[in-house]
């Protein structure tokens, strides 16, 4: 079989510019370190934003010299897409350059109040943090009316967009501003005193601040989530009307009460939700600007092809490393499947794998940055905040799902490969060893999190120092050095990064507050709850049958709202249910946090999946499906660790043995049920329709961790296996028998 030579100039994704053009591109064929291959071809202008199709039509043995470069605007349009946030506008001239003072400003004060917190205290931090960041959205994010172009050509902001801008500051600063208004006003001490008892004025800035969040999450995220806040509002406002018989049932709140609670609450605009954007994921954001601008997403996604580059299965490998390396810069599912894809995707053509596959992959390698350690999704901040744990311990629970998770996709990539017929693919890197001696410094300040989360620090310290030490580290590659320019725009890109996020955390306290203040939490938990004891009365099947209500509940609420907003939800109405069957608070938290984070890759709205069909132009409906086999790990790993106490040993919890044992046994039923989706034993050969039922009862079953079902999942396993010897020791003669007609013939 002849091998595919294919060179790889690869590159970092680059997060929409603001006020400044995109910086220059390494020219075609360059590597870290190298110079400008001089085979190297352009694109043609018109591909599509995911190559050359020509390319498809290449012969075999044919060097191919160029992928897509993610910084191209294409493919930075076509993250955007399908972000879980909209497409914002690009800002430039004095409109640009007050978005950069703005957001820089907002930078420099989450910095400071990392060593030098506000003496007012944290509430009064984040309502100027949201004084800085809710204005921005109305100026970054068009209202989708109409939009004013510039004189460069490009949409600006309306005269309504500045109105917004202008209501949004004002309204956010009323608690803080020392101006007496008869009864109201009076400065952050006398707003703080009327908690209760809101005055007339108060609850019209309340009701002001309610509609431009509800305004700034439809800009950002679409309809939905707002619609979902409203319904939450409505139910606070009229839930007193319900029949007092029903669960669901509360005495009633009126409109004061309930803006008292969203404005001046603890659970409301500024509960647990802002303060964890405001304090932790603006950081990471930061972080992850100042890490993509040093060049490591171009040097993560490379060394992820030299690695793999004389393997048969070098295109698959290349794609899944690289989606778990580029997490560390990203954190959006959707957006690492779009980067990987632009650079991969081309690299997988030529190897043979259908569209649809190849987007499956991709998609399932994107949303697993979300999963990996040390950089999870929003979600996980909250769950230190809300369990009152240290970050380091929420990456310790992910470590092992997250092993589990990639060895399922790393499976189902050599299966495809030997099944498919996938050609082997040379990728012409040079050498990783001679990568990571002169660009592995960019690994440094990921360790650095780790270590100095492990001596005690705070996450918001750990990521602050990770980025000094990044920022001081890009000045040993020149064409990355983070001048003050650069830095500048790392600053505003991270600050941007969150506007979106910062506006739906806001809007979730509308959720929290009235969930609080109504009591619906325990009584949703309670339906829950009777609904699966009304199937059974064992504990057990109770548990099970609740995890799995659950875990459907879940995965229909992220295909409305985003995952950040998904995990508040679930938590606050799902998460009491579990806890009242005795599963620990962090098995609950972990479970919700996945299938908030798996509603990108659950079908029938799979933004990651869409993503990877917008990138390789495959059908669908089959990439959906095609993602849902190679992420199906993540969905029974999750419920593993809910419904057996052995299960806790996936989250590290219960001593080294419990860790083992219930790793090892997941590790099998992942194994197995890689082999039923895919139907291939690799080493053995193919297997047939009874070996992948047997297959998939024994990895259902694995997961399961009690002595008896593990038992049983093991026999079945080794059935599987034995199956597969058995079928390919049959097809021998008859192939055989085969080549001898063939000679006779001949």
């Amino acid at each position: 079989m002849c091998a595919i030579r294919v060179s790889c100039p690869l590159v970092p994704p680059v997060r929409p510019s603001d006020s400044t053009p995109p910086s220059p591109r390494t020219p075609a064929g360059g590597r870290p370190g190298s110079e400008v291959d001089s085979d190297a071809v352009p694109l043609p202008p018109d591909d599509g934003g995911v190559g050359d199709p020509a390319w498809a039509d290449d012969g075999p043995g044919e060097t191919h010299h160029h992928t897509r470069d993610p910084d191209h605007p294409d493919t930075r349009e076509l993250a955007a897409r399908f972000e879980e946030e909209k497409p914002g506008r690009t800002l430039s001239g004095p409109v640009g350059r007050l978005f950069t003072a703005v957001t820089v400003a907002v930078a420099l004060l989450t910095l400071w109040q990392v060593f030098f917190p506000l003496p007012q205290g944290s509430k009064y931090y984040l309502i100027i943090f949201l004084a800085g960041v809710l204005p921005m959205v109305f100026l970054a994010y068009p209202s989708g009316v109409r939009p004013r172009r510039t004189a460069t050509g490009r949409p600006g902001p309306t005269a309504v967009d500045w109105a917004l801008a202008l209501a949004a500051l004002l309204v956010c600063l009323y608690p803080v501003l020392p101006v007496t208004l008869g009864a109201a006003g009076g400065g952050y001490d006398a707003f703080l005193d009327r908690q209760g008892l809101l005055d007339p004025l108060d609850v019209a800035f309340g009701t002001g601040l309610l509609l431009l969040l509800l305004e700034a999450c439809r800009r950002t995220t679409g309809w939905i989530l707002p619609a979902v806040c409203v319904m939450f509002l409505g139910y606070g406002y009229y839930g007193g009307l319900l029949p007092q018989s029903w669960p669901v049932a509360h005495a009633g709140l009126d409109f004061g009460q309930l803006v008292d609670a969203f404005y001046n609450s603890d659970s409301g605009f500024y509960g647990t939700p802002l303060d964890v954007a405001a304090s932790y994921i603006v950081l990471f954001t930061i972080y992850g600007a100042v890490l993509d601008l040093s060049g490591a997403g171009r040097f993560f996604v490379e060394l992820s092809a030299a690695a793999f580059r004389r393997s048969r299965t070098a295109a698959g490998r290349t794609a899944v490393a690289s989606g778990f390396l580029l997490g560390t810069v990203s954190g959006s599912g959707a957006a690492t499947t779009v980067s990987i894809g632009a650079v991969t995707w081309p690299i997988l053509r030529r190897a043979g794998y259908p569209a649809e596959r190849a987007g499956g992959m991709l998609a399932a390698a994107g949303v697993g940055a979300i999963l990996s350690p040390p950089t999870l999704g929003a979600a996980a901040f909250i769950i230190a905040e809300y369990l009152g744990v240290s970050y380091l311990q929420v990456l310790g629970w992910a470590t092992v799902p997250t092993v589990l998770y990639y060895l399922g996709i790393l499976l189902s990539v050599e299966i495809d490969a030997r099944r498919s017929g996938v050609r082997p693919v040379v990728i012409d890197t040079g050498s990783a060893w001679r990568l990571l001696a002169r660009f592995g410094y960019h690994f440094l300040s990921l360790l650095a999190i780790v270590v100095v989360l492990a001596l005690g620090a705070s996450a918001m310290r750990a990521v602050v120092i990770a980025t000094a030490l990044a920022a001081v580290l890009s000045f040993l590659d020149r064409r990355h050095r983070l001048t003050p320019a650069r830095l500048v725009a790392a600053l505003r890109d991270g600050v941007r990064g969150v506007l979106a996020v910062s506006a739906v955390c806001a809007a979730a306290g509308i959720i929290t507050a009235t969930t609080t203040k109504t009591g619906l939490g325990p009584q949703a938990a309670a339906l829950l709850v009777s609904g699966a004891q009304s199937v059974s009365s064992e504990p057990a099947v109770v548990l099970a049958l609740t995890a799995v209500l659950a875990a459907v509940a879940l995965s229909l609420l992220g295909l409305a709202v985003p995952v950040t907003a998904s995990f508040v939800i679930g938590w606050v109405i799902i998460g009491p249910a579990l806890l009242h069957l005795g599963v620990a608070a962090p098995a609950a938290a972990m479970f919700v946090f996945y299938f908030a984070v798996l509603s990108e890759v659950s079908p029938p709205t799979a933004l990651a999946a869409v993503a990877a069909a917008a990138v390789t132009g495959g059908r669908l409906v089959p990439t959906m499906w095609q993602t849902l086999r190679y992420a199906l790990p993540a969905y029974l790993i999750p419920l593993a660790f809910v419904i057996t106490p052995t299960g806790l040993g996936l989250l590290g919890i219960g001593g080294v043995g419990r860790i083992v044992l219930a790793g090892a046994v997941s590790a099998l039923g992942v194994a197995v049920l890689a082999v039923a989706a895919g139907g291939w034993l690799p080493g053995v050969g193919p297997a047939g329709t009874p070996e992948r039922l047997l297959g998939a009862v024994a990895g259902l079953v694995l997961f399961w961790l009690e002595p008896l079902p593990m038992a049983v999942g093991a026999a079945l396993a080794a059935l599987t296996v034995a199956g597969v010897y058995v079928r390919r020791g049959a097809g021998r003669p008859s192939a055989l028998k085969s080549v001898h007609h063939g000679e006779d013939r001949g």
